[in-house]
């Protein structure tokens, strides 16, 4: 096979419809990237994520407009959220909150 029929056919393939990853397994990986992360540095604040344009979801909103010390801020609260637990164990979970990654994981 020369090189622009290979070309050709690589192309055919790209444009069949792509498969997406179970959204499970999309929750589990992000989970993952996050506890290794936070072991190896403390996560950005909730004020200093925003302002680098990632939404907050309402209950991390709710704890920054709570008085509360750093510690709380820096706290990464997606690890005792109830959508993470449907996230990782249900495929297509009935989650719907805004600015949820594990929300936006799934395959709707």
């Amino acid at each position: 096979m020369n090189d622009e029929m290979w070309f050709e056919q690589l192309s055919e393939w790209s444009e069949e419809e792509e498969k997406l990853a179970p959204s499970c397994l999309k929750s589990r990986v992000y989970s993952r990237l996050i506890e290794a992360q936070q072991a190896e540095a403390p996560l950005l604040g909730l004020k200093d994520t925003e302002a680098a344009g990632r939404g907050l979801c309402v209950f991390e909103k709710l704890v920054e407009i709570l008085p509360t010390g750093a510690s709380l801020q820096n706290f990464q609260y997606c690890s005792m959220c109830h959508a993470r637990v449907a996230g990782e164990k249900i495929e297509n979970a009935p989650i719907y909150w805004a600015n949820c990654p594990y929300c936006e994981f799934q395959n709707r």
